[in-house]
Order: structure tokens, then sequence, then C-alpha cells
């Protein structure tokens, strides 16, 4: 609203002074939308020069015509056909100039839609902006249901709108309501419809088994067509406005439990638009009698997903990976998921139970998991050390053998003694190890000794360890040593040669 002086100010320099609008607006400071608006009012053309030819006059029959044929044509695709027949402006110009020659549209009266107590539900999503977990980023999704009768809303928040959270919405709306409507209506997103031509449409199997679960009709609204659900839109928008505003949470379920407390409290306690005598949580009392009861058992709302450990002993599911037991690698497995667990099922068993993660590419594991395989891992390693010390050194089991009876650490054993046989040799690790049997003294001390005593007998120069990396690949390579009878070979075939050259020399 403005004020009578200024409106009268408007009046005459437009009138009398003959101003142009952009003139009078820049005078008085305001915008040139109020001075076309008082004007309007007072039955008066604005002043401003419109019979000034313009650049699009030569165009405007052709608009005109093409707005006849097709009236719901964008600006964008109208510019692009007059520029195509000579027109030199720009796009906003353009669709400045052109808004006044579309005709209008009529307007659309709709009927005031009236339902019966516990006949109909009306449910949709809407979006609440994006939460960081660690590393991901999750859209923060709200599952609305609001009874159409009584206007009760059930409001929950989720990390994503997929069909096991749509499913789990209605469960606890379900709950939340004491009963089953016989009806809901949807908008046509793709885990209630997955095609749909005209009203022939396909349901998603999962949903469709669901609504039979609970014995109630799913109604998808007509494409494009969100006023067949206003009271969820209108529940929605009440939400944005009353709920949402400044509120402060910590993790989703706080959030969660906040939006409960804000449903029985606040959102209850408005006028009923069926009722304006009574409250919505008395319209829910008088209508819970008409919902269809809940069923025995709930639906099982855990996702499913088959996959399979090729590698490692991990599993991906949302993102992060779960560990699972080594000897399951590469059997194909079941992740079930509810929003707390992620389980983990070959065939009947449950092979993993761990806590759900909504952060990304983390590794949850279960110790027991980890350290089985490092045993596992420990164990081929010895048992590789047995194999090379076997071949190595024939004598070694029976020594190996009087180690194990004494109660002595097998895999520390073989790992001295295949340093020995790298340090001496083999042939005298098996003269030493023959000695420590004959002498009882099944002990790598023992063999140390006798190897030393050995090398001093025989005036042999102080092994030299070889420091060697910690990869089993290096570490665990068998080097067999190889004949040098063809060196002997070429030695001699050089004697021949010599003794032939001093003969000639002689002669």
């Amino acid at each position: 609203m403005i004020s009578r002086d200024l409106e009268t100010a408007i009046l005459r320099l437009c009138t009398v002074e003959k101003w142009p609008v952009g003139t009078v607006a820049e005078h008085l400071d305001v915008h040139h939308e109020v001075i076309e608006r008082v004007l309007a009012e007072a039955g008066l053309p604005p002043t401003q020069h419109q019979d000034r030819p313009s650049i699009i006059d030569p165009f405007v029959p052709f608009i005109k015509d093409t707005f006849a044929k097709y009236p719901t044509i964008c600006a964008s695709r109208v510019y692009q056909m007059v520029r195509e027949r000579g027109y030199p402006g720009a796009p906003d110009h353009f669709r400045h100039r052109v808004a006044p020659l579309r005709p209008p549209r009529p307007a659309e009266a709709y009927l005031r839609l009236r339902t019966l107590a516990g006949e109909q539900a009306q449910v949709d999503w809407a979006h609440f902006g994006y939460v960081k977990i660690g590393l991901a980023l999750r859209a923060l999704m709200a599952f609305v249901m609001v009874l159409s009768w009584s206007r009760m809303i059930f409001l929950k928040f989720f990390l994503d709108c997929r069909i096991a959270n749509l499913l789990r919405g209605h469960e606890d709306a379900f709950a939340f309501f004491g009963g089953v409507p016989r009806k809901a209506l949807y908008d046509n997103p793709r885990n209630v419809v997955l095609e749909r031509i005209g009203d022939a449409i396909r349901f998603h199997p999962t949903f469709l088994d669901f609504t039979a679960h609970y014995r109630y009709e799913p109604r998808p609204v007509a494409v494009a067509r969100g006023n067949e659900k206003g009271r969820v839109e209108r529940a929605i928008r009440y939400i944005r406005t009353s709920f949402w505003p400044a509120r402060e949470w910590r993790d989703l379920d706080g959030l969660n439990r906040q939006a409960l407390a804000w449903c029985t409290g606040e959102a209850a306690d408005r006028l009923c638009r069926q009722d304006p005598s009574m409250r919505v949580r008395d319209a829910l009392a008088a209508e819970q009698p008409k919902l269809l009861p809940l069923p025995d058992n709930p639906y099982p709302t855990d996702e499913h997903i088959q996959t399979i450990a090729r590698k490692i002993p991990y599993v991906r599911f949302d993102r992060n990976d779960y560990s699972i037991p080594h000897d399951r690698v590469g059997r194909n497995v079941v992740v079930v998921a509810s929003l707390d667990r992620v389980r983990v099922l070959d065939g009947v068993d449950v092979i993993a139970d761990h806590p759900r993660s909504f952060d990304a590419k983390q590794q949850i594991e279960e110790p027991s998991h980890i350290e089985a395989l490092k045993q596992e891992k420990r164990r081929a390693r010895e048992h590789s050390g047995l194999d090379r010390l076997s071949r190595a050194v024939s004598n070694s089991p029976e020594f190996l053998d009087l180690v194990a009876r004494r109660g002595g650490n097998l895999g520390n054993v073989t790992a001295r003694l295949l340093c020995y046989v790298g340090h001496y040799g083999a042939d005298e690790v098996v003269a030493a190890l023959a000695e420590a049997i004959e002498r009882g003294t099944p002990h790598v001390g023992a063999v140390r000794f006798l190897l030393e005593r050995r090398r001093r007998a025989a005036n042999r120069p102080v092994p030299i360890g070889i420091e060697l990396p910690d990869d089993p690949r290096v570490r665990n390579v068998t080097v067999r040593p190889h004949s040098l009878a063809s060196y002997d070979a070429i030695k001699e075939v050089t004697n021949h040669g010599d003794d032939d050259d001093s003969n000639s020399a002689g002669e």
C-alpha cells in the first residue's frame, strides 16, 4: 500500500505533466509497477511512449497466430521461431514484450473433495536438504502421510526415499494411526509406479506385495495433477513453516523424536477441517474405529542384496565394506540390512552381523574375522616353511617330531633351521640334525652349537647373514643349487688348448 499523497503525485505527474513512467518512478523512488498499478486503478492508460515503434512489431501477427494455434507453447520456442525469421533482439527483451501478446489461460475450477472417515490417506516425500555424515553427503527426505478425514499428520525423516524406506514409513504411519486406510493416494515415483500409460499402471512388485499384505488400495494420481492430493501438499507446506524453521538436532533419531512429538502435539492440536468443532486428535480418535485393522505380523522391510566377495573378506553395501569370515570368499551371499544392523547370510546361516554405517568408504570389521584370517595366513606360512625345509633337509621331519613331543614352537624352529640352511648349507644342517637326534638334544641351540663346531673344525669363515625384505614372495623362494660339472668341462677344454699352443711353440 502507498499513501494517498504519493498516489496523487503519481497521477499529477503522469496526467498533467505527461512524464513517462520511468521518469516518475526515478523521481518518486518507487517501482514502475507501482505507477502502472495506480494508473490502471484510476482507469488511465500509462503515459509511457506506447506508440514508439519496436523491433518486434513486424513479428506480432506471426506471434499471435502461433499462440492461437499452440496456446501452451513456451516463449523460448517462439523466440527461436522468430529468430529464424529475422528478429534481431535479445531473448530477455523478447520475453518481456511477448508476454502481453499471450492469450490469457482460463482458470481451472476444482471441486472440494470430501472423504469418509477411514477411507483415504495421502502420501508424499519432501526434500529437506542434505546431511553430512563423515565422508558421505546424504539427502534428508521426509516421509509424510495424512489421513484425509481427520487431517492427522505422520512425519518421519530418512536418508533416502528408496523402496525400503518407503515401506518403513508406511509401517510406522499405520502403527501411529492405529490402523490402515482403505485407499492411499500417491504421485508416480519409480518405487511405486514402474510404468504408466494413461490409466494402465504397472506397479513396483515389492510395493504391490506390501499393499496386499496390509489390504489397502494404492491409487496414483494423474500425472502432473498434484491438486488431487492437496491435503498432503498442504501438510508439507505446514511442516516447512511450522516444524522445520530454527530446528536444531544432532542425529536422525533425535530429529525423528522431535517430529513425533510435533505430530502428537502442535499438529494434533489444530482444528479439524472436516468438523471445526473438534481438534485433529479428537477427529483421529473418531476415525480410528473406521480404519482397517493392522495385520498380526509386520511386512519385512529389510533391504536384500545378493553379492559376492571375490578376493578380500568384505562385502560392499551402501558405499561401505563389511567383513565376513575368510572361508566364505568367492561364494554368493545375501546382505540383509535394517536401519540399525547389516547381516550377511550364506544360505540360512548368518555369517556376519554388523552395526550399520551411513558414512562412506568405511571398513566395518568384526575382530574375529580379521584374526581368523591372520591365523590362517600364519599357518600357511608355517606349512610353506615346513615344505621348503623338508625338501632341503631330509632328516628335518624326524627332528621336528622330537621338537613337537617336547612342546616346542614348530614355527620358530622351522624358521631358524631355514636360516641355518642359508648360512651353513643344507648338507651341514643335515649332519648337525643327525648328531642332535643321536645325542637326544632336539633344540635349535644345540644345532647351532654343532654347526659352529663343524665350521671351526673345517676352518671355514664365519657365515654372514643376508637381510631380505619382509615380502613373502622373496623370503619364501626356494633356490636349488645347480651342477657345476659344465664349468669343469670348460676348464678341461681350456687346458687342452693351452697344451697345443705350447707344443706348437716348442717345435
